[in-house]
């Protein structure tokens, strides 16, 4: 078969140069399976960092993000030279050829990102022409200067005043429907407001209606509770009398909003208005305006729309598309609709929107008024589909009552169930009075003027002009059959005319008065009441106040930030009239972002302080839900893919022609924004306590030098790419960060096992799980996953994140995968969430996504992450969330749906540079060295600097080293069969780690080289870490020059093997005591050469639990020297989840003459559920005037309320203490006692007793000893 034809070549010209040019090759490959989620594509493809594919659309398009410092007008970019290829239909794949269009169609458009400018050139790389497809080749662009613009058009730059609510008397009520409202005395006193000492003239009504804040950024929508012209009827005699009332027009939440396709506000229930009791006269509504010009027309008739709609389910549990009745028991439903003074023989116009979830054909019959009509069939849904949806249009003849109904058709398959949406009826209705209010207007208005013409308006004493509701106007009608006035026909003009018998209601919630308050007038104030531009802003509900405040507080003193806390209630108040709207929150950051004192003092980061879910107004029970901090969504929730998505983006996105513009991912973002996920006080305290330790002196070591790649492996050639990424991604950072040790678990190149659920690779899991245990500052996996963990072979499940125990080394981990932490959804928890949330282990933060991406756009975005997280040719880094911004701005064909869960503001604690390695064996290192040869006694110095080379003879502290054997070469198994073996490199065995003390910015250690290490000579690898003493500083480096290989022909003899002593948690653990089912195992060596950790065949440090010789535990990596002595070290290792009852370890480990020493010991491991004490006693005993109460537990790390009481041996208590301890081991001997009694008197020597109480308030569980001491 050929694919490829003719070059063609065509171009468009313009004289003149311009200050954009470039040109673009494609490299294309044909016939590539590429992964979108569940499903598998057959797709062409051009290079992973331009492609952008439209799932919905099966369409395919060229987007690239040139760098520019110019704005352009529309006609300023030309395409000049396009190489077309002839191409043949089945190498398109699965594209839909149906919407391959004819011409390149090239677009551009102007993005800011805070000082950044850049063009967005997307266009479709491939096209049919006379019954030909074609694909583009390569292309010149150039833009014309002469139509750049200098700046971006910017929505506006607000003005700092202060807010109405900053002071007065202020009450707030609210209203669900639209139209004319009456408000009387009885009313004003349910408020709360003393009606008695108010003048009526005085009395200010505030709102800005129901509707939902725009979307977009470029539609204007106030920054504050606007004042309303009303009506007060009796306000002349300035006494609010039992008569006098209040008429106002509010707008409801049931108006028509095109941005979402609903009648119902997605967000709110409620349309809020505030009565403000003021000194000065309020808005009042004046009489209208009529123009002066003639009628061109006379109107005695309108355009209407009647709707049913209600927002009951949200099938797929995503997108801002909520669905009312379901068609599940009742598969037949009718709707009656009574639509008074219909235009006879006029139409109506019906649109009927339905849905299905059926993964089979399935149909709705429609029947309207007796008459059956066309049905609607609706298609399958895909493997990550959730919903299928479709219009039915219709033309009925119109009636005053029409009946719809509908009946669903599930094909035979229950589980199929069908859904509507809206029906929305467009009629004609005459303008004639009813015995109601009702609005009119003109749908095809024009700029002429025409004349309404109300009949029978009798009963109709006004009519309002309701166009601009805050300030209405109105028409009298005194007791007149007819109304009639002139008016504009233009858009957006409407009236309504008033029924006195129809007035409408208000409501009123349980709190009714309003604190002052005032946002925008205070943001910028700092304590000193200046103005001082804001860093970082945490927007959170006031329940969560504390423990935002709690962050925000660190921030300023850590990072000297300037760090606002605002409450979500005090954003809606002043941004949104009261009620919830994601707007609202964009709109708060716009004025903040806008009002800085300068471009470069922008506000940098938005923390939104809680957990979001799909579900904004309690649809589903609110003990479940968690929509503490709002999301935004994507219109559509028909599929768990891109299309959608949900993205935190929104909030960050400043920019005119932004806001409600994914088609190619995320805009320009402006603010770094991240999320804390956090439901509860306790939880918010949780995650706000892991920042904090992140920063404390105990998380500085040297797992901060150690980095881990995880790459997927080949289920299907799709996956073929996973790995390659993933390896060419670590590379790239081992080359511009080369201080960093990167750990590659690449799955394939594990021996994969199958298990009765399926294959697994066993050894890699306990690689990662080991890895996050010791410590790594950043974890990246590239692979398939789900809301349940990662890779087909479970290599991540959701008890893994929960049941990890890593205090003070909690990583940023990074999951480039499918909908990993979809964290929207409150029915399910997700194995990302898990992994987050756990207060003891875990991540810090992760990069993760809540949606099903397409491989290509992750890997993509892996590289440009990598880039901008580490600083490539930098010397600083950037924060997590400005690193993801800065990524997103680049690569963003997949960015929407990845997103930052934790705090934005926090900066990997990668150590500063650096420490150098100035001599081995006391010859500098700049000339000849001694080779590390095996057996052989290696002394090494050195020193550290500054940034700038410096000597740094102040740098005091300790030295953690870890020297690595010549890097090996590896190679992937294919287990699967699938695919080709991947050679790649991987960091060489250990063959030492040791510690040393650092002493006016010199250090210097010795050790001995294993036997064990591979002979060839090689570059080897030392990797340091320091930690400096007092202060919080560490510094890292490196070295490569030193050559590993070659054997010791002099060394000297050695046959003696290694002492050792081995524990349980801590040295006072007794042989035979009790652990909790996690307990940390100690190993204490002594050995005059060293211990081997060089992985030698056969000669590992292991752990055998209870005889399982086939599984051994291999502790190389958890030994460490003592400081300045090779000759002494420890094993630190970590048993996890072990069973209840006795256990022996078996221990093993060599030296680096490979003499081995073997031991064991035994524990009984106490159940977490059970609180144990044992050996209970007091030392010494019998003593004078001073004792300690001894006892060993099964709760280390936990804190435990203990009580000692003494007491004389007929009963009496003389002595109580109480206290909270905390011990790292099984052993607590922290009270003590001086022999006094509570009063402070020396007791009588004799014999007591005393009772031990521990108690366990994370259990719940409490025990207690009695035992016997003696005062002399």
């Amino acid at each position: 078969m050929k694919k490829i034809g003719l070059l063609i070549f065509c171009g468009f010209y313009f004289t003149g140069f311009a200050q954009l040019s470039g040109n673009i090759n494609l490299n294309w490959s044909w016939n590539q399976n590429v992964s979108y989620g569940n499903f598998q594509l057959n797709l062409p493809q051009f290079d992973r960092d331009k492609m952008y594919f439209d799932v919905q659309k099966k369409q395919i398009f060229f987007v690239q993000m040139l760098p520019s410092n110019t704005f352009y007008q529309p006609e300023a970019m030309q395409i000049q030279k396009v190489v077309l290829e002839n191409v043949a239909a089945d190498a398109l794949g699965d594209l839909d050829l149906t919407k391959i269009p004819s011409e390149i169609e090239p677009q551009f458009e102007n993005i800011q990102s805070r000082d950044e400018s850049f063009v967005r050139l997307t266009f479709n790389p491939i096209i049919k022409k006379n019954n030909q497809y074609q694909m583009v080749r390569s292309l010149d662009y150039q833009f014309n200067p002469s139509k750049a613009k200098t700046q971006a058009g910017t929505f506006q730059n607000y003005a700092i005043v202060n807010s109405a609510l900053s002071s007065g008397e202020w009450y707030r009520f609210y209203v669900q429907k639209s139209g004319v409202y009456k408000i009387d005395k009885a009313f004003l006193q349910q408020l709360g407001i003393n009606v008695g000492a108010i003048n009526p003239k005085n009395v200010k009504l505030y709102g800005n209606g129901g509707k939902m804040l725009p979307l977009s950024n470029n539609i204007d929508y106030p920054n504050d509770i606007t004042e309303n012209a009303i009506q007060v009827v009796g306000e002349d005699d300035g006494v609010f009398n039992d008569s006098d009332y209040i008429l106002f027009y509010a707008e409801g939440v049931d108006n028509w909003n095109q941005e979402s396709n609903t009648f119902v506000n997605l967000y709110s229930d409620k349309s809020y208005y505030y009565i403000n009791l003021a000194s000065d006269p309020g808005k009042r509504i004046q009489n209208y305006q009529q123009p002066i010009a003639n009628a061109t027309q006379t109107l005695n008739s309108f355009d209407d729309v009647v709707y049913h709609e209600e927002d009951l389910i949200n099938i797929g549990k995503l997108g801002r598309t909520w669905y009312g009745e379901s068609f599940e028991v009742n598969n037949d439903q009718t709707f009656d609709f009574n639509i008074p003074n219909i235009v006879p023989n006029s139409s109506i116009f019906s649109e009927i929107n339905l849905a299905s979830n059926g993964e089979n054909y399935t149909k709705f019959n429609i029947k309207i008024n007796g008459v059956s009509y066309n049905d609607v069939d609706l298609y399958p849904i895909g493997s990550s589909g959730t919903y299928n949806e479709s219009n039915a249009y219709n033309y009925i003849s119109a009636t005053e009552n029409v009946s719809i109904n509908l009946k669903y058709e599930n094909n035979g398959v229950p589980i199929s169930i069908g859904y509507l949406n809206y029906i929305k009826l467009n009629c004609q209705r005459y303008l004639k009075g009813f015995g109601k209010q009702f609005r009119f207007q003109l749908q095809n208005q024009s700029n002429s003027v025409g004349l309404y013409e109300i009949a029978n308006a009798n009963n109709l004493t006004q009519v309002w002009d309701i166009s601009d509701i805050y300030n209405v106007s109105k028409i009298t009608n005194s007791n007149q059959s007819l109304i009639s006035f002139k008016a504009h026909l233009q858009q957006n003009t409407h009236f309504i005319a008033i029924d006195p018998s129809d007035y409408y209601l208000p409501l009123k919630e349980a709190q009714t008065r309003v604190t002052n308050q005032d946002l925008k007038g205070s943001i910028f104030k700092n304590t000193n009441g200046q103005f001082q531009d804001i860093d970082y802003l945490i927007i959170t509900p006031s329940f969560l106040y504390p423990q935002a405040e709690k962050l925000a507080n660190f921030h300023r003193n850590y990072a000297s930030l300037n760090v606002k806390v605002v409450p979500l209630e005090q954003i809606y108040q002043e941004f949104a009239s009261g009620k919830q709207d994601i707007g609202a929150i964009r709109n708060f950051v716009k004025y903040v972002y806008f009002n800085a004192s300068s471009n470069s003092s922008k506000v940098q980061y938005l923390n939104l302080f809680g957990d979001a879910s799909y579900d904004f107004k309690n649809k589903i029970p609110a003990a479940l839900n968690t929509n503490i901090v709002p999301i935004y969504h994507a219109l559509r929730g028909n599929s768990l893919g891109e299309s959608s998505f949900a993205t935190d983006d929104f909030f960050g996105m400043m920019d005119a022609n932004e806001g409600d513009n994914f088609a190619y991912g995320s805009n320009g973002l402006d603010v770094a924004v991240g999320r804390m996920i956090v439901s509860s006080n306790q939880q918010a305290d949780d995650m706000v306590n892991k920042v904090m330790a992140y920063h404390d002196i105990k998380s500085y070591g040297s797992w901060r030098n150690n980095y881990v790649y995880i790459a997927d492996d080949i289920d299907k050639i799709s996956d073929a790419s996973l790995e390659v990424v993933q390896n060419q991604v670590a590379d790239e950072l081992w080359l511009n960060k080369p201080f960093m040790n990167i750990n590659k678990i690449i799955l394939d190149s594990y021996l994969q096992e199958s298990s009765a659920g399926g294959f697994r690779y066993p050894k890699a899991k306990q690689d990662i799980y080991n890895a996050f245990e010791k410590g790594a500052l950043v974890f990246n996996y590239l692979g398939h996953g789900g809301e349940d963990g990662l890779a087909q072979e479970r290599l991540w499940e959701k008890s893994t994140g929960q049941n990890l125990f890593n205090p003070n080394k909690f990583p940023l981990f990074i999951t480039l995968t499918c909908d990993f932490s979809r964290f929207d959804n409150p029915y399910k928890k997700t194995a990302g969430e898990y992994t987050y949330w756990n207060p003891n282990g875990g991540a810090i933060a992760m990069i993760t996504t809540v949606r099903e991406v397409s491989q290509a756009g992750a890997e993509a975005f892996n590289f440009e992450l990598n880039k901008q997280l580490f600083g490539f040719n930098q010397s600083t880094y950037p924060s997590i969330g400005e690193a993801l911004r800065r990524a997103k701005n680049i690569a963003s064909a997949s960015a929407k749906v990845i997103f930052c869960l934790g705090d934005p503001a926090l900066k990997l604690a990668i150590p500063q540079s650096k420490i150098v390695l100035t001599k081995v064996n006391d010859m500098p290192v700049t000339g000849a060295i001694d080779d590390f040869k095996a057996l052989s006694y290696i002394k090494l110095s050195g020193e550290i600097l500054n940034e700038s080379n410096q000597f740094q003879s102040t740098y005091n502290g300790d030295l953690a080293v870890a020297i690595f054997d010549k890097n090996s070469q590896k190679s992937t198994i294919v287990n699967d069969g699938i695919g080709q073996v991947m050679n790649f490199t991987a960091l060489g065995e250990t063959i030492f780690r040791g510690n040393a003390n650092i002493v006016n910015g010199k250090f210097e250690f010795g050790f001995v080289v294993p036997r064990d290490i591979r002979i060839p000579l090689g570059n080897g690898r030392i990797s340091f870490y320091a930690k400096r003493n007092q202060i919080l500083l560490d510094k890292t480096g490196y070295n490569t020059v030193i050559k590993i290989g070659g054997i010791n022909p002099n060394a000297a003899a050695d046959t003696t093997p290694p002492k050792v002593k081995l524990y349980m948690n801590d040295q006072t653990f007794i042989n035979g005591g009790i652990t909790n089912e996690s307990p940390i195992f100690l190993a204490y060596l002594d050995d005059e050469n060293g211990i081997n950790t060089a992985s030698g065949i056969g000669h590992d440090i292991i752990g055998i639990l209870d005889g399982n010789e086939t599984n051994p535990y291999i502790m190389n990596d958890y030994y460490e020297t003592e400081p300045d002595n090779y000759k002494l070290g420890k094993v630190k290792f970590p048993f996890r989840n072990l069973s209840v009852g006795l256990h022996t370890i078996k221990f093993k480990a060599w030296d680096v003459y490979n003499n081995i020493v073997t031991a064991e010991i035994q524990f009984l491991v106490m159940g977490n559920d059970t609180l144990a004490l044992t050996n209970v006693l007091n030392y010494p005993n019998p003593f004078v005037s001073y004792t300690q109460f001894w006892f060993t537990h099964n709760k280390p790390f936990e804190p435990l309320e203990v009580q000692v009481q003494v007491m004389t041996v007929s009963g009496k208590v003389v002595w109580t203490h109480n206290q909270t301890i905390t011990t790292e081991g099984f052993l607590s001997r922290e009270i003590s006692w001086d022999g006094k009694d509570d009063f402070g008197d020396r007791l009588g020597k004799g014999v007591y007793i005393y009772k031990l109480t521990v108690k366990s308030n994370v259990s719940n569980t409490k025990t207690e000893k009695y035992e016997k001491l003696v005062i002399l």
